[in-house]
């Protein structure tokens, strides 16, 4: 089964991409702030991360660098409540798969997005 740590610091927001992810065959993990997710994700090994921009410590660009920088570096899609089009070139920069809208968050844009389908990125 795939593992998938959902960092967000909205409690609403983790149960609902929980039981997304879930319903898409992950084992889900959960972290409130950034720094919590580096530390999960250094103890365990996880093929997705789904990311908040906007967390209270770090940022999700701090974040995905970081996680990209593990041996085995997971697949990061970042998410936020704001347009990705808020944070300019950012995304773009950034080493995540890509963005997906808190709103547009489904099944079937995560896996767009990680079968290389570039229409939400």
């Amino acid at each position: 089964m795939s593992q998938a740590l959902i960092i967000d610091d909205s409690a609403d927001f983790r149960a609902s991409a929980r039981q997304l992810l879930e319903a898409e065959g992950y084992t889900v993990t959960e972290a409130a702030t950034g720094a919590e997710g580096i530390r999960i994700a250094e103890e365990l090994s996880f093929e997705l991360v789904l990311l908040d921009i906007q967390l209270p410590d770090l940022d999700g660009f701090e974040v995905a660098e970081s996680l990209a920088c593990f041996e085995r570096s997971p697949d990061v899609v970042l998410t936020s409540t704001r347009d990705r089009a808020d944070y300019g070139s950012l995304p773009s920069e950034s080493p995540a798969r890509g963005f997906i809208a808190k709103s547009e968050l489904s099944g079937v844009t995560i896996r767009s997005l990680l079968s290389g389908s570039t229409a939400r990125e």
